[in-house]
């Protein structure tokens, strides 16, 4: 469970979030959630509906969070090597951030960019 010495927060984002890969947008919502974690970079949660899924391919890969649960992935093939695995969800994430459910978050680094601009 998060806690003083670990602390999660999930609140709404009243920003317009665009994620692009390769020169396409392949996410855009008004709806996404910022998780802030501990010590961690704020990661820009965004619900599926407002993510391009054709544009991902889901992987083997998966990874455990003792604080979120079991993460699953998704690779952008249009974006190439680099975007292996870019893309995670917790689709069934621990109670402490269930808000998280059926949204996905991408690695800055693995993307074009994210940005957020005024809603």
């Amino acid at each position: 469970m998060p806690g003083p010495d670990h602390p999660i927060t999930v609140t709404p984002n009243p920003a317009r979030v665009v994620v692009k890969v390769a020169g396409k947008v392949v996410a855009d919502s008004v709806s996404a959630l910022t998780l802030r974690e501990a010590s961690y970079p704020p990661v820009q949660y965004i619900p599926r509906q407002d993510v391009d899924m054709a544009a991902l391919q889901r992987t083997d890969h998966a990874s455990y969070c003792p604080y979120k649960g079991d993460a699953s992935y998704y690779s952008i093939p249009a974006g190439g090597g680099r975007t292996v695995n870019a893309v995670w969800t917790y689709e069934t994430p621990y109670d402490a951030v269930a808000a998280i459910k059926d949204h996905v978050a991408f690695y800055p680094d693995r993307v074009d960019s994210i940005t957020e601009q005024p809603a």
